[in-house]
């Protein structure tokens, strides 16, 4: 393969200055979400040289001293003089914002990239960065410290090595003022997503935090049908072979593989663009369904399973028990939506339409078997449907939507502003009477459950929603109808708190309920309006004064920094109720002291597997997840 490679296809675009002032505009945040995307922009310079097809190993340590280096054996970054600036080609990508091979067309045909802006601002949000590249027969490096090279391209000959690229860097205090310690689980999720999208690149990351460094490989020949495999493993495939469509048209790839499974009444579609995911959708994800309900209505009538007189299989109908996964690499893409996680490009719609039309069509003809157990249990959903239009009916007729009345025991809040409205949901009219006694009636509503909710994971629609708790949540929060499309301008408050008790029961409760929002409208997960309260577990008082810890750690930590001799007390608060209105809203629902945790789904395959296991109907799957990760649980904090 040829490579024209070189700093003529470096675009120079601006200057780096804004990003130190503004990171946030750059990578999101400058709390953990930041930190990690860092890394990100360096591994997605390496996945576009294998998506080139240049590279086909990347490595990502996590250093003794907590920076990353992140290596690839693509063709190097250019190093000879790049016309507009002057500099080097490597030290115009390391200083300039979005100079990269990716705007000119010339350097890479599809590229990916979180925010696009390049390894740039890396550089500039680190306290220091080392490069290192290999080509031509040498070695290159440089250093950088806050986006400023403080040694020049230097160059050695270098035989022993081919090509590639190597980026060191630790990110900047200064910046990430909250900390610079990365998770290993976090990038885990993100560097496995990569390589089930990328078939057959190969990626190690490697701790050496640890004295005895911790070390995985992710290389999956079978790419998105082994992505598939892997989040439903626990589940009961409804057919053996896992559906696969592969093309190209225009220039856009398509990757699509589908299963569906038995006993599952939810779909699960995962959209990527460029490697990202598409949580708000897009085109790909439209075109996608669209061909689906075609596809296999047209099957059903040819094989008569639909009679002339009936009406067609709902879009929903036939994606009920359905786990797939779409990839589209597109060369020009446009992303749409507040948070820029919705593919935008209108031509994409049609080309995944027609493309997957044909294959999975000729597919389906040529496996009759599977055809049919898919259109059954297609048919069986549309009856259950059926029966569940009538309760969905009264939910519709009771909702928020139709500005109806509330529910009786929900105690909103004054202001009609959802941005400025939360609402805190909680077990029982005992903690329900302290949270709205000491709750800030202008912008904090509750809304008292009582008993556990049903667990959606095994529920279909007709009982969810003839259950009265359900009915309540929906009409209280503005979530309109499962199926539909969500709209977050019809939800009544911008942060849902669920604010359960700290023992077992509110921790079961609290795992209902994230199951509730993970299945019946995953959106507003995945838009980060959920949110758990963190109250305190207990309270010890000496003398006059008094200090609320929240976990055991805190307790003892505390403890053991009193005078040998000091005289102090310990409540244990085991349950919401049991604090006075004051305490709870001094701990727990005070914006200004209260500690709040947002609920992310980072990792949609690894969320997919634990809902299903902790959740579902098999019990060894569960028996097994409990007696191996039991122990590394911190459970000390609950009272089982």
């Amino acid at each position: 393969m040829t490579s024209n490679y070189g700093a003529e296809q470096i675009q120079v675009l601006e200057g780096l200055e804004p990003v130190r002032k503004r990171p946030g505009m750059y990578i999101g945040s400058t709390g953990p979400r930041g930190l990690h995307h860092l890394v990100y922009e360096v591994v997605d310079n390496s996945i576009d040289e294998a998506l080139a097809g240049y590279c086909t190993h990347i490595e990502v340590d996590i250093n003794p001293d907590g920076s990353v280096t992140v290596t690839d054996d693509g063709r190097g970054i250019p190093t000879d003089t790049h016309p507009t600036t002057g500099k080097s080609a490597l030290e115009t990508v390391m200083t300039v914002l979005h100079a990269g091979g990716k705007f000119g067309g010339g350097g890479y045909k599809v590229s990916g990239g979180l925010h696009g802006v390049g390894v740039s601002v890396v550089n500039a949000l680190s306290e220091w960065v080392n490069v290192t590249v290999w080509r031509d027969q040498k070695r290159f490096t440089q250093r950088y410290e806050r986006g400023i090279p403080v040694t020049s391209l230097e160059s050695q000959p270098e035989t022993d090595h081919s090509t590639g690229t190597s980026v060191s860097f630790l990110p900047d205090t200064q910046i990430f003022s909250d900390g610079i310690e990365f998770d290993y689980s976090t990038l885990a999720g993100r560097l496995r997503e990569l390589a089930y999208l990328n078939a057959g690149v190969r990626i190690t990351f490697s701790d050496k935090r640890l004295e005895q460094p911790r070390v995985e490989s992710y290389c999956y020949e079978g790419g998105i049908k082994e992505y598939v495999a892997y989040m439903c493993r626990e589940k009961q495939p409804l057919h053996e072979e896992i559906i696969y469509v592969q093309g190209e048209r225009n220039g856009i790839q398509i990757e699509v593989a589908l299963q569906w499974y038995i006993d599952t009444y939810n779909d699960n579609l995962l959209g990527f663009a460029n490697n990202i995911r598409t949580i708000d959708g897009g085109t790909h994800l439209e075109g996608l369904k669209a061909v689906l309900t075609r596809t296999l209505n047209n099957v059903a009538r040819k094989r008569n399973k639909i009679k002339e007189n009936e009406p067609n299989l709902a879009g929903e109908n036939v994606r009920e028990g359905l786990t797939g996964v779409i990839s589209v690499k597109v060369p020009e893409p446009e992303f749409e939506g507040q948070t820029k996680t919705k593919l935008g490009n209108t031509e994409v719609r049609g080309i995944v339409d027609s493309l997957v039309g044909e294959v999975l069509g000729e597919y389906l003809e040529f496996h009759p078997q599977i055809a049919d157990s898919i259109i059954e249990k297609a048919v069986q959903a549309f009856k259950a449907a059926e029966a569940a239009r009538r309760a969905r009916e009264l939910v519709r007729r009771k909702s928020v939507l139709e500005s109806s009345p509330l529910p009786g025991k929900l105690a909103d809040c004054s202001e009609r502003d959802p941005a400025k409205s939360e609402i805190f949901i909680v077990e029982g009219d005992s903690a329900g009477g302290s949270a709205k006694q000491g709750r800030d009636r202008r912008s904090q509503a509750i809304l008292p459950l009582r008993g556990k909710i049903l667990n959606i994971e095994k529920t279909d629609d007709a009982k969810i929603y003839k259950n009265n708790e359900i009915q309540s949540l929906i009409t209280a929060l503005g979530l309109g109808i499962k199926g539909e499309e969500f709209d977050a301008a019809q939800l009544r408050y911008h942060r849902i708190i669920i604010m359960t008790d700290a023992d077992y029961d509110g921790s079961h409760i609290r795992t209902l309920l994230l199951t509730f929002f993970y299945r019946y409208q995953r959106s507003i997960v995945d838009q980060g309006y959920i949110y758990i309260a963190c109250p305190p577990l207990y309270k010890v008082e000496r003398g006059k004064n008094h200090r609320y810890c929240y976990n055991e750690r805190e307790l003892q930590q505390y403890i053991s920094e009193l005078p040998p001799n000091a005289n102090y007390s310990i409540q244990r608060f085991k349950g919401l109720g049991e604090m006075m209105p004051q305490q709870l809203w001094e701990t727990t629902m005070n914006p200004e002291t209260r500690l709040l945790k947002q609920v992310e789904i980072e990792d949609a395959a690894k969320a997919e597997e634990l809902f299903t296991i902790l959740m579902g109907d098999r019990v060894l799957p569960r028996r097994e997840f409990i007696e191996t990760h039991g122990p590394r649980l911190k459970l000390t904090d609950l009272d089982i």
